[in-house]
């Protein structure tokens, strides 16, 4: 044979799974986009075209919904857990199972206390940001605009890897970054900044060292939100004289927080901030008081890098992009 097969996989890509739970009058909502991507023994329908192996990829999206309402979903890590446990088990010719989970987050709509005098009526005597007489409703939601949580599961019947994190989490910070000192060539045109804006579209993924089910699992949902804090704290925080300084100390401050994980990636691109001429109508721009900037979409700077607990090997792909 003049061909042999290389790696190869299947599934059934972005299965969308919202969860409701009623509690009481009280409801709560999870909503998934759920890839998932078996392989194993699948040689022959490759070479001759036989299903005997085959799993059918509608088969997986409807696991992907009763396992929703059989195991409810608690987190991502722990659903796609399940997904990925109960496709290598239960079939002989799979191998190895990845889920790949986003979780799209919502908030509950504030709205008149429905035991409140205003309950439906105008509450515009209400001041400014005040809840006067507000609550938050136990049955309305309206989706965050901020980043999407990312998870991917893999497990090859004996060893887990699992991989988390967040994707389009816009940041800014107004002041305490400078960039300067840098290379200069007859092309350089870039003046030397020493207090500008420095913002970036946060994607970060994050590796936990918990491989077997022997070991105690960690708690993913409070390991997510306070990895997402560190990070938050550590972009804020950080006296910036580079992106690259800020994007360290995002993940070093993570990795010495949290046991759990050993590995984080970054890419971060610089969403760059000009300084608007007006001096063409007669006004000065950089006041004491303030500035007007133009807020450039591209090109951009682009800064990538992982950071690792000492002795750990990188196993997080350098190209995050399908991660």
């Amino acid at each position: 044979m003049p061909t042999i097969l290389g790696q190869n996989q299947y599934g059934k890509a972005e299965n969308r799974v919202v969860k409701i739970v009623r509690d009481g009058d009280t409801h709560h909502i999870k909503d998934l986009n759920v890839s998932v991507a078996l392989s194993g023994a699948m040689e022959e329908v490759h070479y001759s075209g036989s299903n005997a192996s085959v799993l059918p990829t509608d088969t997986t999206k409807n696991t992907v919904y009763a396992f929703a309402k059989e195991y409810g979903i608690e987190s991502a890590e722990q659903f796609g857990i399940h997904l990925a446990r109960h496709f290598v088990t239960s079939q002989d010719p799979i191998h190895r199972a990845r889920i790949r989970i986003e979780e799209y987050a919502w908030e509950r709509i504030a709205a008149p206390d429905a035991d409140s005098s205003d309950a439906g009526g105008d509450s515009s005597d209400a001041g400014a940001g005040s809840t006067g007489g507000r609550g938050r409703t136990k049955h309305s939601f309206v989706r965050k605009g901020q980043e999407t949580r990312v998870s991917q599961i893999t497990f090859d019947g004996s060893t887990w890897e699992i991989v988390s994190g967040l994707k389009d989490l816009t940041v800014l910070n107004s002041t305490d970054s400078e960039f300067w000192g840098y290379v200069k060539d007859k092309y350089t045109t870039l003046r030397e900044a020493y207090d500008r804006i420095l913002a970036t579209d946060v994607s970060a993924r994050w590796r936990y060292n918990w491989t077997e089910d022997a070991e105690p699992m960690p708690d993913w949902e409070h390991s997510y939100d306070r990895a997402r804090t560190h990070l938050l704290q550590a972009f804020a925080g950080t006296y910036s004289l580079s992106l690259q300084q800020t994007l360290y100390q995002m993940g070093s401050r993570i990795i010495e927080a949290r046991d759990e994980i050993d590995e984080i990636r970054f890419s971060l691109p610089n969403n760059h901030h000009f300084l608007v001429d007006l001096e063409p109508f007669g006004l000065e721009n950089e006041t004491p008081d303030g500035a007007v900037y133009f807020a450039a979409d591209r090109p951009y700077g682009l800064i990538e890098a992982t950071v690792l607990r000492d002795g750990v090997e990188p196993r997080i792909p350098l190209d995050m992009t399908n991660l």
